[in-house]
């Protein structure tokens, strides 16, 4: 029963994970395609909901799971141990950045910057575009992690 904590930890990472591709793929490709115009209509789509509105839930969700799954593995062995610590670390540092980097460049993008300031816009969204990118593969480790640990938990049995 308790490998069914583990599977919803990765379902649950991997949905984050294409999804996090996706804003880079599309999101952000439109955001930076004709700035100032095309913050501006960002911003109008954005004005009742956003991306936010999602993360906000199935992160948090996310590492819960994922600490479940650590302290119901906890006795698997060493390497299952190190590789749910790890995933779980991994996800934590997301958020992390999520709030210390991302949000500060989302109150600029959507909210507090004019769109005359063509400058700043431009210069924030390709630090958000990129970064993005990081995020989105320190969430692909964590989700490899957690495949390697559930591989080891089977090959274990």
């Amino acid at each position: 029963m308790k490998i069914t904590f583990l599977f919803a930890s990765i379902a649950l990472a991997s949905g984050l994970l294409f999804t996090n591709a996706y804003t880079s793929l599309i999101d952000a490709t439109s955001w930076g395609s004709n700035i100032p115009h095309s913050i501006g209509a960002a911003r109008e789509y954005f004005k009742n909901v956003n991306p936010g509105n999602f993360f906000r839930v199935f992160s948090p969700a996310n590492q819960v799971l994922a600490l479940l799954a650590l302290i119901l593995f906890w006795k698997a062995g060493p390497s299952v141990r190190i590789l749910l610590s790890s995933t779980f670390v991994l996800y934590v540092i997301c958020d992390v950045m999520t709030f210390a980097y991302f949000y500060p460049r989302n109150d600029i993008l959507f909210r507090d910057a004019a769109l005359t300031d063509v400058e700043t816009l431009t210069k924030t969204w390709r630090q958000w575009n990129s970064m993005n990118w990081v995020r989105t593969l320190i969430l692909a480790a964590g989700v490899i992690s957690s495949f390697i640990a559930a591989h080891r938990i089977y090959t274990v049995k």
